[in-house]
């Protein structure tokens, strides 16, 4: 109790400066602390996974979100729906449909014009010990386990292309920590992974451990700007996968909405060159 108290006095104390007057959310979390959504369905950045829970509930309730996402390179079109449930905080299950256009590039990678990558991604995310938020007098961060099965759809042609199979499964770890006093969050994940470009081409004939880091000032109690890394396996043989980063900003435009923005630098992708560009995500939460 003594120290359930003092955290909440701390607490009170933050909330009431100037700049972060309204984090509170109605009874929920702070502001922009679900995390938005990434790539494969988890609450986290746009590149990186968090070990943060979906959803705006507090550990006595349930909360959600959903978004469209698209990412807009040179000669590729990815967009993305889907949604999670938060409960109690501590668990997180979510669903993501990626499609990943190739526009002209189809015809010149001999898939023919406007070929489509499909896949469909389902994942489970548990929060075992820490608190990102709460836990300010220690430097424990929160971690979360989780893993994603992911199913990509022509699998006559991922395989073609030189894939193992068409399906398969992450696992991960995170941890994530925010410094309530210095507006920073900071954030790491290990995943064990097969799959190609995100699973979008298949998954290849072995696990290699991977990394994502994220990092993100608050400017405002609803404006998060940062940056993301991520490295990721290379198992096809016709083409070399290329690491990930971005530069994004996250503007919590209502409690229950949010925008964000990003420079996403994708690397080559199936031997097409420089495929950087945009990202952007609208999410609703509750």
């Amino acid at each position: 109790m003594r120290f359930r108290y003092a955290t909440l006095t701390m607490f009170a104390a933050v909330i009431t400066t100037p700049a972060l007057a309204d984090d509170g959310r109605a009874g929920g979390k702070l502001v922009l602390t679900d995390g938005i959504t990434s790539v494969e369905g988890a609450a986290g950045g746009g590149l990186a996974t968090w070990s943060l829970i979906a959803g705006n509930e507090t550990d006595r309730g349930i909360g959600g979100t959903a978004h469209v996402t698209t990412v807009v390179l040179p000669d590729f079109t990815l967009t993305a729906v889907g949604g999670a449930l938060g409960i109690r905080d501590r668990l997180e299950l979510s669903y993501i449909r990626q499609s990943f256009d190739t526009r002209g590039a189809g015809a010149a990678l001999g898939l023919g014009r406007g070929f489509r990558f499909e896949q469909d991604i389902y994942g489970i995310k548990a929060r075992v010990v820490g608190d990102a938020i709460w836990d300010q007098d220690r430097w424990l961060p929160q971690i979360a386990i989780g893993m994603q099965h992911k199913v990509a759809k022509k699998g006559a042609v991922v395989r073609a292309i030189g894939a193992t199979r068409a399906s398969g499964t992450d696992f991960y770890m995170s941890a994530t920590k925010l410094f309530l006093a210095q507006g920073i969050m900071a954030g790491a994940t290990i995943r064990v992974t097969k799959a190609n470009q995100f699973g979008l081409l298949g998954q290849g004939d072995r696990r290699s451990v991977q990394f994502e880091g994220s990092l993100g000032k608050l400017f405002a109690h609803n404006l998060l700007v940062g940056g993301e890394y991520r490295t990721k396996p290379d198992n096809l043989d016709f083409a070399r996968e290329s690491d990930a980063f971005d530069a994004f900003a996250a503007w919590g435009i209502h409690r229950n909405i949010t925008l964000t923005a990003a420079y996403v630098d994708l690397g080559d992708i199936a031997t097409v060159k420089r495929q950087r560009g945009a990202f952007l995500q609208l999410q609703g939460g509750f």
